[in-house]
């Protein structure tokens, strides 16, 4: 085994752990809604929230740059539309993550001002960018 594959499989466990955080975060938002902030089970959703996005998510976020960051660098791929189609929607999880974070921050501090049904919505948002990498991974259209 060279190291190349190695580290591609390091991106790819990255990869895999950072995005059942972005599916799993705001799911624990849509029902951490459904509580009154300040009471016990709103506690248990904060800690169960700080716990994924500081154990599990930002780790894997930046290992998954890291990781894909060699693997870049590689493979040569720089000039490639499907790498640029790639890339621009990893830049769009990362954003997305840090909105979560941002998000944690509002139901820590009891102040959260969204609705279930943005949770529900804003859900799906990692699950399309993930498609859209998939496929340009996999098939490199252009």
């Amino acid at each position: 085994m060279d190291s190349y594959s190695i580290i591609k499989s390091l991106h790819v466990i990255s990869v895999i752990a950072w995005m059942a955080g972005l599916l799993y975060l705001p799911r624990l938002y849509v029902y951490h809604c459904e509580v009154a902030p300040g009471s016990e089970a709103s506690e248990k959703f904060k800690v169960m929230e700080r716990r994924l996005l500081r154990a599990i998510m930002n780790p894997a976020m930046i290992a998954t740059w890291i990781f894909g960051g060699y693997l870049i660098h590689a493979a040569g791929v720089m000039t490639e539309g499907w790498f640029h189609v790639k890339l621009l929607c990893v830049v769009l999880m990362t954003i997305a993550h840090m909105m979560m974070a941002r998000y944690r921050r509002a139901f820590e501090a009891d102040a959260n001002t969204k609705s279930q049904k943005f949770y529900r919505i804003f859900n799906e948002v990692p699950t399309i960018l993930m498609i859209i990498v998939v496929f340009m991974v996999i098939a490199r259209p252009f």
